[in-house]
């Protein structure tokens, strides 16, 4: 199993969103989160995260008879380091390039204020 994310299936792209979103969790918090047994069937739910595990993405921690896994990077650590491989294959590593496509991808008024205020809170952080 590949570390991208967007390379998991659905189901596991779900249970990573479910442990991103409680920190750490059981196999039955992430099936409660999921919909519980409605959706899917605990036993899925565990080969789920035993793969995730054994592809690097989550690890456990005993708690008495149940392990509670966590994700071994962050959402946002995840999400730049996806970026990172986006920003190679996709634009040859041009930042600008990346950006030039993101603006024209018709950003709402509030979009486009929103990413100035980051960029000038940016700017402002690396003058000192």
């Amino acid at each position: 199993m590949s570390r991208a994310f967007d390379r998991l299936g659905r189901l596991q792209q779900a249970v990573m969103e479910a442990v991103w979103e409680l920190g750490e969790a059981t196999v039955q918090q992430v099936r409660d989160r999921l919909g519980g047994e409605k959706t899917h069937a605990y036993t899925t739910i565990l080969s789920v995260l035993q793969k995730l595990e054994a592809a690097g993405w989550i690890e456990h921690r005993e708690a008495g008879r149940a392990y509670v896994y966590r994700s071994v990077r962050s959402r946002h650590e995840e999400g730049k380091h996806t970026l990172r491989k986006l920003l190679e294959r996709m634009f040859a590593g041009d930042r600008l390039l990346l950006f030039e496509n993101l603006l024209d991808d018709d950003l709402s008024p509030e979009e486009l204020d929103a990413l100035k205020k980051m960029i000038d809170k940016r700017r402002r952080a690396k003058r000192g």
